[in-house]
């Protein structure tokens, strides 16, 4: 068990490295003083332009990926890999932990992003093949609603179903990571649900194909 909680708990403390607060410091700014407030990707394109945010869906993504890939399997200050510890649950305790971190970060005062881009490192570890449908089902409900985070929230609310019908044999793990995301998804985007019920939410209008309201 003493694998499993420095794992899962030096995946939280990368997990916890900001990169739209990294970077911001680097250009003196603090990019929660612009826009919604949040330090993260979608609010970083805003107030600073895209190259700014694509330097922080790197960090944001990567921190994500490297925990979840390389920790399970890691040799850390001699400690054997424990027998009791399943891997396919220390993978999923690992990628929970990084995404929990950039959401409440212990360097920032536990005011991080909404996961998202984190969520897609994690996945690009544990199942690549999610990757499609979450793309798929984003890109097609901002291009119809003009919502980041409707699209968002709809994108990782569809994976456990998936996952569950194209997968022979779901493993346990995995699925109950993807239930428990995508309701975590949902609950650090209900800013964006209580702007949205008072047509407050921006509205990527420029990504519609049409506008229907």
């Amino acid at each position: 068990m003493l694998e499993l909680g420095l794992k899962t708990l030096f995946s939280y403390l990368i997990g916890s490295i900001n990169g739209s607060l990294v970077l911001g410091r680097l250009r003196g700014v603090d990019i929660r003083d612009f826009g919604s407030g949040n330090p993260g990707a979608t609010n970083a394109l805003r107030a600073q332009g895209k190259w700014f945010a694509l330097g922080v869906a790197i960090i944001d993504v990567a921190k994500g990926f490297i925990p979840t890939a390389f920790l399970p399997g890691a040799v850390m200050f001699g400690l054997t890999q424990d027998p009791e510890v399943a891997r396919s649950w220390l993978v999923v305790s690992c990628a929970a932990a990084a995404v929990v971190g950039h959401c409440y970060p212990v360097w920032h005062r536990f005011a991080g992003g909404k996961g998202a881009a984190t969520a897609v490192g994690v996945l690009a570890a544990c199942q690549p093949m999610l990757l499609v449908p979450l793309v798929l089902v984003w890109v097609g409900t901002l291009v119809i609603t003009g919502y980041v985070g409707v699209a968002t929230m709809a994108a990782f609310a569809v994976l456990p179903a998936y996952y569950f019908v194209v997968t022979d044999v779901a493993q346990i793990p995995l699925l109950s990571f993807l239930a428990m995301l995508s309701v975590f998804i949902i609950f650090t985007h209900r800013s964006n649900v209580q702007r949205l019920l008072s047509g407050e939410e921006h509205r990527m209008d420029g990504a519609r194909f049409w506008k229907w309201r």
